[in-house]
């Protein structure tokens, strides 16, 4: 079959339809078949090897491809490289998806659509080994080619390194990059230098020079990753911002690029065989084609992107809701008790506002005014509410993880210690709301009874109430969950808003309004500033977690869905509202269905929201853990051997002594 493709070539002296033809020869039925295609990509060596003719027209072909039809864009084209916003990218990929591009035979680039039919043909290109493709790089003989076509080859790839070397420098010029490392403005920029080292170099030898180096343009580059790398590591500290995050990866995958092509270059003018580094650039090449109009990858990324900038404050809030130590323990456990108080007196408003039957919208904003502003007085007098704390520790027990990463017994230990005190801590949290809430619910009840003679809920509401969160009847699981989701969203913004109040400057640009130094004075408005800088996220996160809640349900009747939320602290300040209000008046079965329906909202509201906010906090620091079933393992062991921990904090235990106990057996 191949001897025709050349015997077809050798009558119609179409370059793009041999390598077309060819690859449709060695792609495999299935991308998975590697095999298949490392065989073929053999025989059409062997084929080449013992019949020069044939290896002189596909070099001839390879090198009128290169040289003829207009490469430099397909050069310029970088893996992950998005130059647009996400909803502009997300458009074009959706519309080419319905509609493809109209395909220019001129352009290289758009040739490589016509020789890679299939958006699986990266599969089998990348797993092919890369000495396969060197064997076929070899047998081609391009030292036999001809002087002329190899030329103009190099001279295209200079002036396509030209034009990376160009971007390079205007990306490194961006006022966002210029901010975040102000050296770039006090001392050479690297970013600059490098382009002007490769004007000097181009302008100074003739491309086909022996004696030329690219030593000092690979120097300005490695200096230029360097201070990508500071100006994320900085980031961590002082935010960062999705056009800077993409500015950063934008840069690295343009040097990366200009690398690749100075490699060939430098390889083909020192006569040394370049077959590593274009193997390398040809697999890039492929990747870039099949995945161009990739919905699923840029979403994948884009989310990563996001994850960066929500959780890394996130984290550091996180450590502030697990406790090591049993002074840490008991204040927390005063903390929820304080938040139980508050819980039970924004849940008597709810029903307050439910019996004056508003219309849904304002009905919606009312629940949502009294639950977002009641956690936000909650976070503003230091309380806790339990719930809130899964989104918060996710993104510390993922900084942990990534370092366990590697299984080493003392990070592992790190991680089984860390959840261990997360679940003992969200635990304790869970028993100070709820052993204020019901009896400070019923306290009020009671102040309500004493004074105007009635019962705060009517017998009939009363009995809605516990219905609401029978455990088998009432859905109260699935709509925990929901409140999961909710709470998992209030730690995103939380997150989002903390990076806000960092990135943007938010306290230097509050302490610089006129007006508000004529009011409070500038002493005063540096101690607002100074709060908002560091609870700006947390208030936000309340407060929109707040309108989450309130606005759940009010969506679910809007929308005619079985929509609605149940939270443990609240859940169980309606029993105590209800339970007063039926005198008490119980059976044992009801008793054990209400705390069976607290347990399972609980469960709910836990394990949806730390589920959520782990996975994208590992997404941010994109850890890939395989080792959850030795975690278990671990877990397992502690939980056989010291119970009690995962409920009460132990005493100080030497480092040593806890990694031995930790260790299964």
């Amino acid at each position: 079959m191949m001897e025709q493709v050349f015997e077809q070539y050798a009558r119609h002296d179409d370059a793009p339809r041999l390598i077309a033809e060819l690859l449709a020869q060695i792609r495999p039925e299935k991308p998975e078949q590697t095999d298949s295609a490392i065989k073929s990509i053999q025989a059409l060596c062997y084929l080449l090897s013992t019949d020069a003719e044939k290896a002189r027209q596909l070099r001839s072909a390879i090198l009128l491809l290169l040289s003829a039809y207009n490469p430099i864009s397909l050069f310029l084209i970088a893996r992950h490289s998005v130059f647009t916003g996400f909803f502009s990218e997300m458009r074009r990929r959706i519309s080419h998806k319905i509609l493809p591009e109209a395909i220019d035979d001129s352009y290289l680039v758009d040739l490589f659509a016509v020789f890679f039919t299939k958006t699986t043909d990266e599969i089998w290109v990348s797993a092919v080994p890369d000495d396969v493709w060197s064997q076929l790089i070899k047998v081609m003989r391009f030292d036999l080619a001809d002087k002329a076509l190899s030329l103009s080859c190099q001279q295209n790839l200079f002036a396509a390194s030209q034009v990376l070397s160009y971007r390079t420098a205007a990306l490194g010029l961006e006022p966002e990059l210029l901010r975040n490392y102000p050296e770039l403005e006090q001392h050479s920029s690297p970013f600059v230098m490098q382009q002007a080292e490769l004007a000097e170099f181009m302008g100074a030898q003739d491309v086909d020079d022996a004696h030329t180096d690219i030593k000092h343009i690979l120097v300005m580059l490695d200096q230029c990753k360097v201070i990508v790398a500071k100006v994320r590591r900085n980031s961590a500290l002082t935010g960062t911002s999705i056009h800077l995050t993409q500015l950063l990866q934008r840069i690295l995958r343009q040097i990366e690029r200009l690398e690749e092509l100075l490699g060939i270059l430098h390889c083909f003018q020192h006569d040394q065989p370049a077959d590593t580094v274009i193997v390398k650039l040809f697999k890039d090449l492929v990747y870039s084609e099949c995945h161009k109009n990739d919905l699923h990858e840029y979403w994948q990324e884009s989310m990563e992107v996001m994850a960066v900038r929500v959780t890394e404050n996130a984290s550091r809030a996180g450590e502030h809701y697990i406790t090591e130590n049993r002074s840490e323990y008991f204040a927390l456990m005063r903390s929820a008790m304080g938040a139980g108080v508050i819980i039970a007196m924004m849940a008597m408003f709810k029903i307050v506002i439910a019996k004056h039957h508003f219309a849904p919208l304002a009905e919606a904003i009312f629940f949502s005014l009294n639950y977002g502003i009641g956690f936000m007085i909650i976070h503003i007098f230091h309380f806790t509410v339990a719930t809130k704390q899964p989104a918060m520790t996710a993104a510390a027990i993922a900084a942990t993880i990534d370092n366990a990463s590697d299984g080493k017994t003392k990070d592992m230990h790190n991680l089984v210690t860390t959840v261990t005190n997360t679940m003992r801590s969200q635990a304790v949290a869970i028993f100070g709301n709820v052993v204020v809430a019901i009896p400070v619910a019923m306290l009020l009840s009671w102040a309500v009874l004493y004074l105007s003679g009635q019962h705060f809920v009517t017998p009939d509401k009363a009995h809605r109430l516990l219905g609401d969160i029978h455990p088998l009847t009432s859905g109260a699981f699935f709509y925990a969950a929901i409140a999961g989701v909710c709470l998992f969203l209030s730690g995103l913004i939380a997150g989002y808003h903390d990076n806000l109040a960092v990135y943007n400057k938010i306290p230097q640009r509050l302490k610089a309004i006129k007006w508000l130094q004529r009011l409070l004075g500038v002493e005063r408005l540096a101690r607002v500033a100074h709060y908002v800088e560091h609870n700006l996220g947390a208030l936000a996160g309340n407060f929109y977690f707040g309108c989450l809640l309130g606005g759940m349900g009010s969506v679910g009747v809007l929308l005619g869905l079985p929509i609605d939320i149940r939270h443990i602290s609240f859940s169980s300040a309606f029993v105590g509202f209800a339970s007063f209000s039926l005198d008490f008046m119980l059976t044992w079965q009801a008793v054990a269905f209400a705390a069976l329906g607290l347990a399972l909202i609980g469960l709910g509201n836990l394990m949806v929201s730390f589920s959520l906010a782990l996975y994208v906090a590992m997404k941010s620091r994109k850890v890939r853990f395989n080792d959850w079933r030795l975690l278990l393992r671990h877990l397992g062991s502690r939980l056989n051997q010291h119970p009690a921990e995962f409920i009460f904090p132990p005493k100080n235990v030497a480092p040593e002594a806890l990694v031995k106990q930790v260790e299964p057996e």
